[in-house]
């Protein structure tokens, strides 16, 4: 895929991003990024993430409604490790400068736990910096590290090789301002003695590497060592600020400077041909993520005719009271006899289960892993620990409910067009309604606050935890919902919920089981938590993982009701 600007011209000098161009430092890079999202709401930056509609992609905008419900990184990007942090904080604080700040300090708190792992991002890494400095290309490393990282990690990659390579670096704490800003180039073109001009490459692996060399005033070479798709990059770029080229591996990089050689003969002191490495091969790229196989392009369902929702974390984000109330009752279970309720490890459906139950009886809070992760609910929550004892799990949300009065109030739309969905699902006739195990207190209180003018009119039904004897994963809360629709209990009722216990509901209820994937399971996960055997024998019938597959889903259901 490699191509160029005609009119490129051969360069003096080449400055180079570090991570994702020179060196491979995802492993501790990740592990910073993990640590560092869940700190978002101490540090004041979840109101600071950008507007959904502010966003430069869709990309964008999907990656800041997941931090900004879970607090961690899309799984997807996770799988992949093409994105840099920059990038990151480049999609979910825009143009906020102060924001980024306080992040990339944040950062950089947690990254010190983990650099020191680095190697060459590309076989004959070495052999091809060294060909460029023979030829008299002058060398630099420009980017948003930190001196006391990019210094140590120099030493080390390679054995130490690479030390002598470059004849200038610049880091973030060399100047004032994090890239897009151009300083980091243009400081690195002062230590050289040499303009700001087209003769100056900056070579790097993202889009904001592009942005910062556009806004110096020299050529920017995208470095595609992530492996993305041609329309992908293409995509990403106006015609002002597109790459003058884009090469797949350090081998294009030298094929590109032998043809410039040929128009300028004497733009290098050795040519390329003379001092080029024997070829090594491009980056590999990244293994594809394994989409779940319950997909709405290959399930056929019956047109609903009524549509029940979970409320919290399928229509709504309450999950900052909700961790609150978990951790406050937890320190209560001793007195109250629930510890020696949990489950025993042998009667856990997973591994992972009764790992749970065995933290909680021990330390009497949630891990921290499943804290920073904000996948699960208290109602999943109280399942994994106590199973089928139905008075100790109503002991347990009577105490839960005790705590997150203390913490309720705070309600917003789980995606920005869960609204729009609602109003369109009623205008082709569906009726629609909430099922949750939430008090009916908490409930209507939320109900009425959420997109600051309520919901209320939206439903023509909504059954909450208190309103009948058991809640789910027992049917009953299904079951008067259609009772008060006055329909029957059947496959073109859908439950949508995000959780195992709503899907367990749904298919004792003999409903249509959806279930909203908005913390982004992988496949392996879902089949995990969804075992399909004799045990524990309920699947879903169909997984979406956002509202515009659902609504899609909804559509493309040509059969309706028997």
């Amino acid at each position: 895929m490699a191509r160029f600007s005609d009119g490129l011209p051969a360069p003096s000098v080449l400055m180079f991003d570090w991570h994702g161009t020179l060196v491979d430092t995802h492993d501790a890079m990740f592990s910073a990024m993990e640590e560092m999202l869940p700190q978002l709401e101490d540090l004041g930056l979840v109101e600071r993430l950008l507007p959904e509609d502010k966003c430069r992609t869709a990309d964008d905008a999907r990656l800041v409604r997941y931090i900004r419900i879970f607090r961690r990184l899309h799984p997807r990007i996770l799988a992949e490790r093409r994105v840099s942090r920059t990038d990151i904080f480049n999609a979910i604080f825009g143009d906020d400068k102060e924001a980024k700040l306080i992040a990339h300090k944040a950062y950089n708190n947690c990254y010190r736990k983990y650099f020191g792992k680095v190697r060459p991002f590309q076989q004959g890494a070495y052999e091809y910096l060294t060909a460029l400095k023979e030829m008299g290309i002058r060398l630099a490393v420009s980017t948003n590290r930190n001196r006391e990282f990019l210094d140590k990690e120099l030493r080390m990659v390679d054995e130490g090789r690479w030390q002598n390579l470059f004849d200038a670096t610049v880091c973030a704490d060399d100047v004032t301002e994090y890239k897009p800003d151009p300083e980091v180039i243009t400081r690195a073109l002062e230590k050289l003695d040499l303009p700001a001009d087209a003769r100056a490459w900056y070579v790097g692996d993202s889009y904001v590497d592009m942005l910062t060399a556009n806004r110096a005033g020299v050529s920017g070479v995208f470095y595609n060592g992530a492996c993305w798709e041609s329309g992908r990059i293409d995509s990403w770029f106006s015609h002002r600020d597109a790459p003058a080229a884009i090469l797949d591996s350090f081998e294009d990089l030298i094929n590109l400077l032998a043809l410039l050689e040929r128009q300028e003969p004497e733009a290098f002191r050795s040519t390329p041909a003379e001092v080029r490495p024997r070829p090594y091969p491009r980056p590999e790229p990244p293994q594809p993520r394994i989409e779940p196989d319950w997909h709405p392009a290959v399930v056929s369902l019956i047109r609903p005719s009524v549509v029940l929702f979970d409320w919290h974390a399928t229509l709504v984000d309450t999950l900052d009271a909700m961790y609150h109330a978990v951790d406050d009752m937890f320190p209560e279970f001793e007195e109250l006899g629930l510890t020696d309720r949990m489950l025993a490890p042998e009667d856990s459906k997973t591994p992972e289960d009764a790992r749970l139950v065995a933290y909680v009886r021990e330390f009497a809070k949630l891990h921290p892993k499943v804290r920073a992760d904000r996948k699960i609910s208290r109602t999943d929550i109280f399942e994994v620990l106590f199973g089928e004892d139905q008075d100790a799990k109503q002991i347990a949300h009577k105490v839960f409910n005790r705590h997150y009065r203390e913490h309720y109030g705070t309600v917003k739309a789980f995606e920005p067009k869960v609204r729009a969905v609602l109003e369109g699902l009623r205008r082709i006739g569906i009726q629609v309604g909430v099922i949750t195990n939430r008090d009916r207190e908490f409930f209507e209180h939320e109900l009425a606050a959420v997109d600051d003018t309520g919901w209320t009119h939206l439903f023509d039904v909504d059954v909450c935890g208190d309103d009948t004897p058991l809640r789910k994963p027992h049917p009953d809360q299904l079951y008067l919902a259609v009772q008060k629709l006055d329909y029957p209990p059947d496959p073109s009722v859908w439950y949508v919920g995000d959780s195992t216990t709503d899907v367990i509901a749904a298919k004792r209820a003999g409903m249509t089981a959806v279930f909203f994937n908005g913390a982004q399971w992988d496949l392996p996960w879902l089949n995990r938590i969804f075992p399909g055997t004799h045990k524990h024998p309920d699947k879903p019938d169909v997984v979406v993982n956002d509202f515009s597959e659902f609504w899609a889903l909804v559509l493309a259901c040509e059969i309706g009701p028997p």
